[in-house]
């Protein structure tokens, strides 16, 4: 009999992390699954790596995608400002 099996979306962060951590404790045969979209911060995509591993995935994968069609992001974009406070974002 062939296990369960899960896909997990797996950004290095701490709810990602936590997700895939609770599916292997559930028992899921787990593949992780991260995105590279151009974001600034390569530790998001190496933490995701370290997660992965540490936590057991049966396989890690990274794909590549291309945001610039859906607009600027500060995320991606080096010309956007970074914010860096509740008031710089508007709220």
């Amino acid at each position: 009999m062939v296990g369960k099996k899960a896909v997990v979306l797996l950004s290095g962060g701490l709810d990602s992390a936590t997700t895939l951590a609770i599916a292997c404790n559930q028992g899921f045969c787990c593949h992780a699954l991260t995105f590279r979209y151009g974001q600034r911060h390569e530790c998001e995509v190496a933490a995701a790596q370290k997660v992965a591993k540490s936590l057991g995935a049966a396989e890690h994968r990274i794909i590549a995608i291309d945001l610039a069609a859906l607009g600027g992001s500060a995320l991606t974009d080096p010309a956007i400002q970074v914010p860096k406070s509740a008031l710089s974002l508007g709220t």
